[in-house]
């Protein structure tokens, strides 16, 4: 069998014989993505859940999340909606981003995500716009446990054809359609605009050099895992090539429980290393802050 549901079965398929997990949640919004994503896993994994989010920011959203549930029970899939409240720092997105995360996550097993090739495109775009650095542009993981994102190598267009093709109706989020979100404006007005001046193939390209610098970051951080030196003496860490300095610094701030580092905040405390001029000390998530003082490095809570 040919064709879109196959296309989408098929990556599916392969994600569940590499990862064998013991229990397949489906993460189901009630797009086609995630509604693609719910029917082959379905037919392929008797026993399968599938959880709906209700995020509450839009009227009428109980009913899209009813209907989503309703969609995957006839499709075999054992559904339930989980309601959560959106609120807290990072703007809207961002908040319900870690409101949705907390719902979906579980107590064992994986949990599917409906993120596409298109998603991953746009996922580096955004990290290249930002200069978020390399772990950023790398994009997302097939598997990072407990998220599986099987259909990263699977278009939008796919996904819904294969929707279209199964008679499975869809909810539009109107969000999709916000300028105001930059994921939209990169979806319906950069990424055209390269396919268009680049002569297609974009988003494979961009999935694919994602892939390629997840490669080179999985081997240097499996470098700075072996480093036997001491991460906190400026001697030991000095001579080290800058990328694998960086990610010896890495490993031991989030030993020492410092949480969201970003590429800045990184390069912040490597200055401590290598342009050392006295300064004071870098302020870093969580309350903490990194200092250098006789030749070695700390880092404490911000008195």
């Amino acid at each position: 069998m040919n064709g879109p549901v196959a296309e989408v079965a098929t990556a599916v398929r392969r994600f569940l014989d590499e990862v064998r997990p013991e229990h397949v949640t489906v993460a189901v919004s009630g797009g086609a993505d995630s509604l693609a994503l719910a029917a082959a896993t379905a037919r392929l994994v008797p026993g399968a859940s599938a959880v709906v989010v209700d995020h509450r920011l839009q009227p009428g959203s109980g009913d899209v999340a009813s209907r989503a549930a309703d969609i995957c029970a006839d499709l075999g899939l054992t559904a339930r909606v989980e309601l959560v409240t959106v609120e807290g720092p990072g703007g809207p997105e961002a908040a319900a981003r870690k409101a949705r995360y907390a719902a979906l996550r579980p107590k064992d097993g994986v949990v599917l995500l409906g993120h596409t090739l298109d998603d991953q495109a746009e996922t580096v775009l955004l990290g290249l716009g930002r200069g978020s650095g390399p772990r950023s542009i790398a994009g997302m993981r097939a598997y990072d446990p407990p998220w599986g994102r099987p259909l990263l190598g699977v278009s939008r267009a796919t996904t819904r054809a294969a929707c279209v093709e199964q008679g499975i109706e869809v909810w539009d989020d109107p969000h999709n359609e916000d300028p105001s979100f930059t994921r939209v404006r990169l979806r319906r007005e950069v990424l055209p605009l390269l396919e268009e001046v680049l002569q297609g193939g974009v988003a494979a390209s961009l999935a694919r050099t994602a892939a390629q610098l997840r490669e080179d970051c999985d081997a240097l951080d499996e470098l700075a895992h072996a480093f036997e030196g001491d991460c906190c003496a400026v001697t030991d860490v000095a001579e080290l090539p800058v990328a694998l300095r960086r990610r010896v610094l890495r490993s031991w701030l989030i030993a020492e429980g410092v949480p969201e580092l970003s590429d800045s905040h990184l390069r912040r405390v490597d200055a401590l290393v290598s342009e050392w001029r006295g300064q004071g000390g870098v302020w870093l998530p969580g309350g903490f802050v990194a200092r250098r003082a006789h030749g070695r490095l700390q880092v404490e809570p911000e008195s």
